[in-house]
């Protein structure tokens, strides 16, 4: 992959990472402001469906984040674009729709495979 090309990436995870942080500072914000001890047990009930629904959303990018981190860090290294299954190239039309993929088309293909047959989930090159 050309300098070119690993910038644009860079680019992009960072611009990914910080839409994601000023989401996290408004779901802070908004909770803040929104917390209220309602008298009506339905209205606290859907105030506490609603933190609790926000709060899943915000775990699961916060996952993301890491994941772009752990991205930009193999930019850094030399390693951002390659299959940590086989070692071949991503790609970059796979790269542009996820642009922190760790495994080739085929690769996650076969995982995903084998999840189905056998049960084996094994998120760390999700």
């Amino acid at each position: 992959m050309s300098k070119e090309q690993l910038e644009h990436f860079a680019q992009i995870l960072q611009n990914w990472k910080r839409d994601l942080m000023v989401e996290v500072d408004r779901t802070v914000l908004h909770m803040k402001d929104e917390a209220a001890n309602f008298p009506d047990p339905n209205d606290r009930a859907t105030q506490e469906e609603e933190f609790s629904l926000e709060l899943r959303t915000r775990d699961r990018e916060r996952k993301l984040i890491r994941k772009i981190d752990e991205a930009l860090k193999r930019i850094e290294e030399g390693t951002y674009g390659y299959c940590l299954e086989t070692g071949e190239e991503i790609g970059i039309k796979r790269l542009e729709a996820r642009p922190v993929a760790t495994l080739s088309v085929e690769a996650q293909e076969r995982r995903e495979r084998r999840e189905k047959q056998y049960g084996d989930r094994d998120d760390r090159y999700r």
